[in-house]
């Protein structure tokens, strides 16, 4: 078997709040609910991640990724657990990593941290910080973190939080956290993850996986100058699965043009539609969406193209029922993953 067939497969979700039978929105806990049973069936199912992302806006339930994660951390058993993404930028590292250490023991060492500046700016003003730091806010977080990550007291100073003088963060781990950096597609960005020695996860959530090749070389070059050993790839995307391409289709493209349309407003895109959806789906679209084999096939693509470790598939989108949820993740787990290392093997 090559060491592309061993590749892990993992799922992603923002908590997106879902519709019941009768077409009414759920609660937030009950979305919250839904989540937890949603990872614990990707670990019945043998999947390698679960990933929960942080957000604070009406159309997604989850704002505290880490106490969610640890339900799931006491229902499950073998599955990774982490973030997609944490907003450092507007959170204290040293909380962050209190945290994510404490879901580290839960779950006997599951845990892992997927760090990122996110894809909103609600929770700048939320809790206080400004827009206009935003660069240097995640830069000198990701540093001060990076010292965390040793385990040992830290000396530290930068411009925009208090300096820290010999102080020692508890509790500690038995065997380390593993810390990834959520990145869009800035060169900027990728050598900033390989400077920290911190996995790279690209989000390709619009065009082909190629066109991410460039980074993930200028990832893999950039290690060994600052010292690392190589470093695990991933990347993360949306889709869905269910027995035929049709069907899948059929199911996720409300949810899909809900969300597109409601973020659309905010940003000044065009309206999404049936076309732009079949051409996300197709070959070179970023959306992996369709049967089993349709599904896996897409990923053997895009690790084959990219010698990716790691593929996590953002399986909530907008509206997308639970019930639909479920029988996606069911589906990637026993047809999708099995399918997908046999194409690289």
């Amino acid at each position: 078997m090559s060491d592309l067939a061993a590749v892990q497969l993992g799922l992603d979700t923002f908590g997106d709040v879902t519709r019941d039978a009768d077409g009414n929105l759920l609660s937030d806990a009950e979305t919250i609910r839904n989540v937890v049973e949603q990872a614990v069936l990707a670990d019945e199912v043998g999947l390698s991640f679960f990933g929960v992302g942080e957000h604070h806006r009406r159309e997604f339930a989850i704002s505290s990724p880490e106490i969610v994660l640890a339900a799931a951390a006491a229902r499950t058993t073998g599955i990774h657990l982490g973030t997609a993404v944490t907003v450092l930028s507007s959170d204290d590292p040293v909380r962050v990593y209190e945290r994510f250490a404490t879901l580290d023991a839960i779950s006997h060492g599951r845990a892992e941290v997927i760090l990122g500046r996110g894809s909103f700016i609600e929770s700048f003003p939320l809790f206080g910080y400004d827009l206009r730091d935003y660069e240097t806010l995640f830069e000198e977080k990701l540093e001060l973190f990076s010292h965390l990550l040793e385990e040992r007291p830290v000396t530290w100073q930068g411009t925009l939080r208090a300096p820290l003088t010999g102080a020692d963060v508890f509790p500690k781990t038995e065997n380390g956290l593993r810390a990834w950096v959520g990145v869009g597609g800035s060169p900027e960005s990728v050598v900033r993850a390989a400077r920290y020695g911190f996995g790279l996860m690209l989000a390709i959530i619009g065009g082909p996986a190629d066109r991410f090749r460039p980074f993930a070389e200028l990832y893999r070059r950039s290690l060994p100058t600052f010292g690392h050993e190589p470093q695990p790839i991933g990347v993360h995307s949306p889709g869905h699965v269910a027995e035929t391409d049709q069907q899948a289709w059929e199911e996720a493209y409300e949810g899909f043009a809900a969300m597109n349309n409601t973020i659309g407003r905010e940003r000044g895109w065009p309206p999404y539609s049936r076309m732009r959806f079949q051409r996300d789906v197709g070959p070179e679209g970023a959306l992996y969406v369709g049967s089993p084999e349709t599904v896996a096939r897409k990923i053997a693509d895009t690790v084959l193209t990219l010698g990716v470790q790691r593929f996590d598939m953002k399986f909530s989108t907008g509206t997308l029922s639970h019930q639909h949820l479920m029988s996606s993740i069911e589906l990637y787990g026993s047809r999708v993953a099995p399918l997908v290392r046999d194409m690289l093997s």
